[in-house]
């Protein structure tokens, strides 16, 4: 290999975040508004699965957390789309020539049903990560009616992204 062709690396973030119910906001997941007499609490639009999922993709490149990256202490952040902060996590990568593999992810919810806006939430997410939407793993369970998901007080969300970068350690 080449140094202007080095062998690329995979590496594997892990993402997990949890917001509770609230009235009097739209429920958003994916960058899908989901039926719902709840919305989910937060800073920005506290779409959860976003959040897992903009984790996982700094964890692959050994970042600090969405947290740290956008405070919900900024004023300017209020409200702003979690698709509007996976674009700007993408642009993290960027800088760490990352090129996203795939994502994988599960909403842990008793209600509202997910399944029937995956699609649609797949194909949001494939705009702003630039990936296929068949790269783009969702899934959806309950939590057998315990603890604060199972008794709907919230909803969390787990995800794992695979990216590949430049491997800088010369070869023997």
């Amino acid at each position: 290999m080449s140094a202007a062709n080095p062998p690329m690396l995979p590496l594997t973030g892990l993402g997990y975040d949890v917001h509770p119910f609230v009235a009097g906001r739209p429920l958003i997941l994916g960058g899908v508004e989901i039926p719902s007499p709840r919305g989910l609490d937060g800073h920005s639009d506290a779409d959860v699965l976003c959040h897992a999922i903009a984790d996982a993709l700094l964890g692959a490149v050994g970042e600090k957390d969405i947290g740290f990256h956008f405070p919900n202490t900024d004023p300017s952040l209020r409200g702003i789309s979690s698709l509007e902060l996976l674009r700007r996590v993408m642009v993290v990568l960027s800088r760490h020539h990352a090129r996203l593999v795939n994502v994988d992810s599960t909403l842990v919810a008793e209600a509202p049903k997910i399944n029937p806006h995956v699609e649609a939430m797949r194909a949001r997410l494939s705009e702003v990560l630039g990936i296929s939407p068949a790269r783009i793993g969702i899934k959806a369970t309950t939590n057998e009616r315990m603890g604060f998901v199972g008794r709907e007080e919230g909803i969390a969300a787990l995800a794992v992204a695979t990216v590949l970068i430049p491997d800088q350690i010369s070869p023997l």
